[in-house]
């Protein structure tokens, strides 16, 4: 009988505690996504035919958050510059690579760091940039061309 304190543990352990309810799952109150920042001073005004403050996912791409879109026409043809604002460059460069896989058969420009090829019938010129103005926040941005 060397273990007879395990009978009274036992009897004590079933003794001590009513049934216990799992805990009510928590609702989770998801904050809102700030808005981006209006970077619309950086684009030029020349051809520019409208501004717009995207909330999220700048040119109806999924994958990417808010951000600035510039629409231009010039000789019947128009074309869109986009500016978005990243946190840091890590973010920014995974966001180069997503965009990069939605682009068909994507090539490397080196000159600029970025890529230009289609989506869909769309041409796009895509870059990143190290820092805007004074501040030190990196950018992605780029153009994609519309026929008139």
């Amino acid at each position: 009988m060397r273990f007879w304190w395990i009978i009274p543990a036992l009897l004590a352990s079933f003794a001590c505690g009513g049934p216990t309810q799992a805990p009510a799952p928590e609702a989770k109150v998801e904050a809102p996504k700030p808005k981006p920042p209006d970077e619309s001073r950086r684009f030029p005004k020349e051809n520019q035919a409208s501004m717009e403050l995207v909330d999220d996912h700048v040119l109806g791409k999924d994958f990417l958050p808010g951000g600035n879109v510039a629409t231009y026409e010039k000789d019947g043809k128009s074309y869109q510059l986009f500016l978005i604002v990243m946190k840091d460059a890590e973010t920014a460069s995974l966001k180069m690579f997503d965009l990069k896989g939605a682009l068909t058969d994507a090539k490397f420009v080196a000159s600029f760091g970025g890529y230009y090829r289609l989506d869909g019938e769309t041409p796009w010129f895509v870059f990143a940039k190290e820092r805007i103005g004074r501040r030190r926040r990196p950018a992605a941005g780029g153009s994609r061309s519309r026929g008139a």
